[in-house]
């Protein structure tokens, strides 16, 4: 299944859609069950209210976030760094064209930070899903010219984790590599890590950007775009997960 397909079946189990459409079927009903049409409405209100708060949404992240911070005795045996791309930001006026979004730059930066550290090869993942030059590409020009760290391999055709995994086992075996040290977002590493052992690595997880779960602030719980782009994440990594593992 291709990555617009995919994003267009979930689109409706996720935030905002999936609250769009609930208050949808609730103004549908009006008439005809009204008791029921409260209730959806109701329902709808009250779910995005919880799901735009800081207060929630980085709770519904920190569940996700079972790999620890890297430990470096972990390092032992690891072969190379693999970090996975994130998203593009199109047409960015103050590079001159496209380049890494802000996700992706996160990975980078620890990625660049672990390879200097270890000295291990880094290998970058990410294709175009939705046109225009690979996300893998604009990785490697980030690294190589802003963090002056080099780049050995850049797999450019996948458009999601699963292929993630699959293209670059076939890029590093011939090198050989198994034993990886794989580089996201705390909150994406038990979709990576589970995707990249499933295609044959042997996973070190070097998680970054965890939640703030642990410490609340008074403006954590007011509504704000934050708290309802992270309940995003959360449940597209949990509806991901269950997907991986049923056709795993």
């Amino acid at each position: 299944m291709n990555w617009l397909a995919t994003n267009l079946i979930s689109a409706p189990l996720l935030p905002p859609l999936n609250l769009i459409l609930l208050s949808l079927a609730g103004l549908v009903l009006l008439r005809r069950r009204p008791a029921l049409a409260r209730v959806l409405l109701i329902a709808s209100l009250a779910l995005l209210t919880a799901l735009s708060m800081p207060v929630v949404a980085d709770r519904l992240l920190a569940r996700l976030e079972t790999h620890p911070a890297l430990d470096p005795a972990q390092l032992s045996g690891a072969e190379a760094i693999v970090i996975l791309g994130a998203g593009t930001y199109y047409d960015a006026p103050e590079y001159g064209g496209d380049t890494i979004n802000h996700l992706a730059l996160e990975r980078l930066r620890y990625g660049a930070r672990l390879a200097r550290k270890t000295g291990l090869p880094i290998l970058v993942s990410g294709g175009s899903p939705a046109g225009g030059k690979p996300e893998a590409r604009l990785m490697q020009a980030a690294l190589e010219q802003d963090f002056r760290v080099p780049v050995r391999w850049a797999e450019t055709h996948s458009n999601t984790t699963w292929n993630n995994a699959r293209n670059s086992h076939a890029l590093l075996a011939a090198a050989p590599v198994r034993r990886i040290v794989l580089v996201t977002h705390a909150w994406h590493m038990p979709r990576a890590v589970y995707a990249f052992e499933q295609a044959g690595f042997s996973v070190i997880p070097a998680a970054t950007r965890f939640s703030l779960a642990k410490t609340i602030r008074a403006m954590d719980f007011i509504p704000q775009t934050r708290g309802l782009q992270n309940s995003y994440f959360a449940m597209h990594e949990a509806i991901g997960l269950i997907w991986y593992r049923l056709k795993g």
